[in-house]
């Protein structure tokens, strides 16, 4: 994989100081930048091109949401993983609608930073045990709002892995008509019309979770 350059952005100096002495020992990886101000390290992602930017969410003069949406329009290929103390849903959605590949907390050991930055730079995404059980929560109380039983929250979960209808009857031990049965009722609770529409519906709603 080679070395990978990271950049920090976050308004405490004392966090970016702990970051850097946690990841200068790694041998693969190369903390390139950092910042205090989200509108210069803009300009000096830019300029870095690092390969993984750590970016806190609550900042002053340009939040990492805000951030994240403008690295991904100069600079597509970047990985974005959001640092924050919180765990809330609302932040966890606008971050991934934003670009960002990761999402960890702040009091994230060592290991488990390590674990998110190799994954996000293989191209999967990567999100923290709390994070992971806070869209785990709440993914079962939207699907409650809009009616959706267990089993079909199971028929949306495979359709996101591209299983075909014959697949999923496979893993669920049921029909192709059942499975099909499934998928009518689906779009028509979530009032989408297609595969894509139906995804991002369940991706926005937190009723299934990105693949990691």
């Amino acid at each position: 994989m080679g070395i990978l350059k990271i950049y920090i952005v976050d308004d405490h100096q004392m966090l970016i100081d702990g970051l850097k002495a946690l990841l200068n020992d790694e041998a693969h990886l190369s903390v390139v930048g950092e910042s205090n101000l989200p509108q210069s390290a803009l300009k000096e992602i830019i300029e870095y091109r690092p390969d993984i930017v750590l970016t806190d969410i609550n900042m002053p003069e340009m939040d990492g949401i805000e951030l994240t949406k403008e690295i991904k329009k100069i600079y597509p290929e970047v990985k974005i993983i959001a640092l924050s103390m919180f765990g809330e849903r609302g932040t966890i959605s606008e971050m991934l609608k934003a670009g960002a590949n990761g999402y960890i907390l702040k009091n994230t050991g060592k290991a488990e930073l390590l674990t998110a930055i190799e994954k996000v730079a293989k191209g999967e995404t990567y999100f923290s045990d709390d994070v992971s059980s806070e869209m785990q929560n709440t993914s079962v109380k939207d699907a409650k709002e809009i009616s959706l039983s267990l089993r079909e929250i199971e028929v949306i979960e495979l359709i996101a892995k591209e299983y075909t209808n014959a697949k999923i009857a496979e893993a669920l031990f049921i029909s192709e008509r059942t499975v099909e049965t499934h998928r009518k009722n689906i779009f028509r609770k979530t009032d989408t019309k297609g595969v894509i529409g139906l995804l991002k519906y369940c991706l926005d709603k937190r009723i299934i979770r990105p693949l990691k």
